[in-house]
């Protein structure tokens, strides 16, 4: 079995043991002083979670509705901040595969997500800045800031498409193409 068929297995598993936190609906109801800020740390009360391996307890919990994000449990469900994503995808690779090509993140978490059109990558450009901020969809909502470092090397793998007469950059991965920007002439 390849190394990409394993992963791609791995990630089936680990979204099907999802399923049933998505069916977990507590009425015990309230929020909580944890923030995860725009470089994917989590703060409690102001201070940073020195466990990585409690940040991912938490953030194999996380939900997001409409907008919010939200601890569930089974028996209760707590509100928390935050800023940006809550995660940030700071490697991608590329496996090749026959004719096909699979680009891979890899999260602050080291959660792996492989690019299609499950795990769309979209691009938004900031009003204020005009500077790209690219995201990953990871599960059930939640998405990856794809950091500056996997963005630039998304970036120089991309190639040029014309759609409707005007010139953009994209990638493929997994038979789906994703567009990166325009290119400016």
């Amino acid at each position: 079995m390849s190394e990409l068929d394993q992963l791609l297995r791995k990630i089936k598993a680990a979204e099907a043991s999802g399923k049933v936190r998505k069916n977990w609906n507590p009425g015990n109801q309230g929020s909580i002083d944890i923030r995860i800020s725009v470089d994917g740390a989590w703060y409690h009360e102001g201070r940073a979670f020195q466990r990585k391996a409690l940040v991912k307890l938490f953030a194999s919990i996380l939900r997001k509705e409409n907008g919010d994000y939200f601890l569930v449990t089974p028996a209760e469900k707590l509100s928390i901040q935050v800023d940006d994503a809550p995660f940030v995808a700071g490697v991608v690779e590329i496996i090749k595969q026959a004719e096909n090509q699979a680009l891979i993140f890899t999260t602050n978490l080291g959660e792996r997500i492989v690019a299609d059109d499950q795990h769309p990558i979209r691009v938004e450009v900031d009003r204020l800045t005009q500077q790209p901020r690219p995201y990953i969809h990871v599960r059930d909502g939640l998405e990856a800031l794809i950091g500056r470092n996997a963005f630039f090397e998304l970036v120089n793998m991309a190639s040029g498409h014309e759609i409707d007469g005007k010139k953009f950059l994209a990638v493929n991965s997994m038979g789906s193409e994703f567009i990166l920007g325009p290119i400016d002439e």
